[in-house]
């Protein structure tokens, strides 16, 4: 396991509120690094940086289909991005080189989740200027 990898099972992983997490890339939508078990596939990776790029309102009307599940928008804004499946749910927020995701099943909170994923983004703002 590498450094990042072992940072998102840190900071994300062990709250007990986040079940997957990957970091994108964002000048390319590559995955940089994900945690065991999330097989972020390329074309998804690529959707949540075209997302945040080019489709934040159409993402707010619509929502977003993600790992073969429609999500609707919780929040969709220039920095995050929340989805929400029935009781499954995706938090992304991007940074000026990364995009932080992570997700959270039923009988984790999502506020938690949010609070990880945000705080993990600030980390990386931060080390990024």
């Amino acid at each position: 396991m590498n450094q990042i990898s072992s940072l998102l099972n840190d900071c994300l992983i062990k709250t007990k509120h986040v079940e997957h997490a990957a970091i994108i890339k964002l000048k390319d939508g590559t995955v940089w690094a994900s945690t065991t078990g999330f097989n972020l596939q390329p074309q998804s990776a690529l959707l949540l940086s075209y997302a945040f790029c080019k489709n934040l309102l159409q993402v707010r009307r619509e929502g977003l289909y993600f790992t073969e599940k429609h999500y609707k928008c919780v929040r969709a804004d220039e920095g995050s991005i929340y989805l929400k499946n029935e009781d499954e749910g995706l938090i992304a927020v991007k940074t000026n080189s990364y995009i932080l995701v992570g997700t959270y099943s039923e009988d984790m909170y999502p506020s938690v989740c949010v609070e990880a994923v945000e705080k993990l983004a600030d980390y990386f703002r931060d080390k990024e200027n």
